[in-house]
């Protein structure tokens, strides 16, 4: 007997002003135009009790250990571990602006080792694939609001980049793929539906977790 089909789960990775954001609201535009249920998250979520402290922290408004706030951003996915997988179960695909790659390659950039940044996040959901938004941090800085939060400064940005790499190193090329995002916005969200189109009629294979022996 099969599985029942479930929603896929997209994970959208990048720099600073890479053009995420806007990539994940046209992706969830074309999914909705193909009929297909979808639902954006954002990380960190700056709603929770937890998001608004990272928010502060983000903006500069309060400081806070390195290892502290990295556990924080970890706790922030917990918070909707559960609600994803039930939309994932319900066939709602969901697109996660950031996710834990993303907490591990900032936390490191800061000299935590990456096997204790990856620590937390172990088990949580597992995205069907990470599209990596590729940019240089000087394309970067040229966009607009560069430099308006704590990260957003190209040393920084290159250390993320750097680590980036790294963690692309361990999944294949179903599961990582990594687009130019310094391209026009039109291809890049042409290049991201050749990704996700066909992971939209659901999925029966079973949700796997994340850095976890399967």
């Amino acid at each position: 007997m099969e599985n029942p089909r479930r929603g896929a789960f997209i994970v959208v990775e990048g720099l600073d002003r890479s053009g995420k954001t806007t990539q994940v609201a046209t992706l969830k535009s074309r999914l909705e135009a193909e009929g297909i249920s979808a639902t954006i998250l954002k990380f960190p979520d700056r709603t929770t009790a937890i998001g608004q402290m990272i928010d502060s922290y983000l903006r500069s408004h309060s400081d806070l250990d390195d290892r502290a706030i990295h556990l924080l951003f970890s706790a922030n996915r917990w918070e909707l571990a559960t609600s994803i997988e039930r939309m994932l179960a319900a066939g709602t695909t969901v697109v996660c602006d950031r996710y834990a790659f993303s907490g591990v390659a900032f936390s490191s950039a800061k000299g935590l080792s990456l096997d204790w940044c990856r620590a937390p996040d172990e088990s949580l959901p597992a995205p069907d694939v990470t599209i990596f938004l590729d940019i240089t941090p000087e394309q970067a800085q040229s966009r607009g609001g560069y430099g308006e939060e704590r990260y957003e400064k190209q040393e920084v940005q290159r250390k993320v980049r750097a680590i980036f790499g790294e963690i692309s190193c361990e999944f294949n090329e179903e599961t990582w793929v990594t687009i130019d995002a310094g391209k026009e916005r039109e291809e890049v969200a042409s290049q991201v539906w050749k990704i996700v189109g066909p992971l939209t009629s659901g999925l029966s294979r079973p949700l796997k977790r994340l850095w976890h022996p399967q």
